[in-house]
């Protein structure tokens, strides 16, 4: 095995396949990179189990200066081998291989030698059909992402809860995701899709690190699933994530379709509000700020306390407030993800009771993207 490329170039698509290495894995050749070299392309590919990155780089494309003189394939130490490429002196890098799994690695005056493995020995990657993709906007995905995954679980109690539940039905692609305390739900229509059906939960971490890297392409995204594993094609890269398996609860029940008390405001600024309110409450114990809503007189209030410290108080500028009297709690934190997950927009809170989880919507999509948050019991 034999090929020479730009430096620069090759640092670029290793940068997105160490994204998947990881060094804390029971499958010891995982923590090493995988390199197939073709007649006309190089495959790099890593894996920690859970998500495969696989980069191709195509002799054609004149941004790689690819010259291949002998095909074959070797896995290399990952991290070891992507800090010695970074500080090669020159702009071009040549990999060799010439008996058994060594690889020489020359650039310039410099040249190391490293010890692989038998690239035969690493995972293969699953078959995934390709007569059932979507074509996904990039830009609507991150969002779809950005919007959801703030409410999947940390807890490891229910592992389920730490996926995204995606569904397809009739066009209409809803993402879900709860940790019990919250819920983030995002509907996109899609067109000219057919009738491809998907009811599959995809792990939040996935799509978080999917999401940092369709930042830095422009292509639309290519989605396709199999039993247990869902790909993401995009630019050169494939990006693979198995699936969590199990039942993902049932959760259309838990948004309520009527309100007793609802106000419009600002999200940015009630943003600003509840920031300063929790730099108080982080230093309770039960991190909980308090809303106070008086319609009667155009009142809503945000406070909290520390008994160590001292107290919060900061009336809210609103744009409606209507129905019932209301005092309600909650975690500080919740609400700002919930906020900042909107961007700079004007939200509608809407209440039922100090006890029932209340709603948050974009006033201009009220049908699409909603965020409930369960309140606290304070006495």
């Amino acid at each position: 095995m034999k090929f020479t490329i730009n430096r620069s170039a090759f640092i670029s698509q290793l940068n997105n396949v160490l994204r998947a290495i990881s060094s804390k894995t029971t499958i010891p050749i995982l923590t090493g990179l995988k390199m197939v070299v073709a007649n006309d392309s190089i495959t790099l590919t890593g894996s920690n189990s859970d998500i495969t990155i696989e980069s191709i780089m195509s002799a054609n494309d004149e941004n790689y200066e690819l010259t291949i003189s002998e095909p074959g394939s070797i896995v290399l130490p990952a991290r070891f081998f992507s800090e010695i490429v970074k500080k090669l002196p020159d702009k071009n890098v040549t990999i060799e291989v010439t008996s058994g799994f060594q690889a020489d690695i020359t650039s310039g005056n410099a040249k190391f030698q490293i010890n692989g493995q038998n690239a035969e020995n690493f995972p293969h990657l699953p078959e995934v059909e390709a007569d059932n993709p979507v074509i996904l906007a990039n830009d609507i995905l991150k969002e779809v992402i950005r919007q959801t995954v703030i409410a999947v679980s940390k807890q490891e109690s229910r592992p389920i809860l730490a996926g995204i539940h995606v569904t397809l039905h009739n066009g209409l692609l809803t993402a879900v995701a709860t940790d019990s305390h919250r819920l983030a739900q995002r509907k996109v229509n899609l067109e000219g899709i057919g009738d491809v059906n998907y009811d599959v939960i995809i792990p939040g971490k996935s799509l978080d690190e999917l999401s940092g890297m369709i930042s830095d392409v422009k292509d639309d995204v290519k989605m396709q699933v199999t039993d247990n594993q869902v790909l993401f094609v995009f630019g050169n890269t494939h990006f693979y994530s198995r699936l969590l398996e199990g039942n993902y609860p049932e959760t259309s029940q838990l948004i309520p379709d009527s309100a007793d008390t609802t106000i419009e405001l600002d999200a940015g600024a009630f943003l600003s509000s509840i920031d300063r309110a929790s730099l108080l409450s982080h230093e309770s114990r039960n991190d909980v700020v308090k809303l106070t809503i008086k319609p009667g007189e155009n009142l809503v209030r945000i406070s909290g306390d520390s008994p160590d410290i001292g107290m919060v108080e900061e009336d809210v500028t609103t744009s409606s407030v209507e129905g019932n009297d209301l005092e309600i709690s909650f975690n500080p934190n919740y609400m700002k993800d919930a906020l900042r997950s909107f961007g700079q927009s004007t939200v509608r809170v809407s209440f039922t009771s100090p006890l029932r989880p209340f709603t948050l919507v974009p006033t201009e999509d009220t049908e699409n993207f909603v965020h409930l948050i369960t309140p606290v019991r304070t006495f």
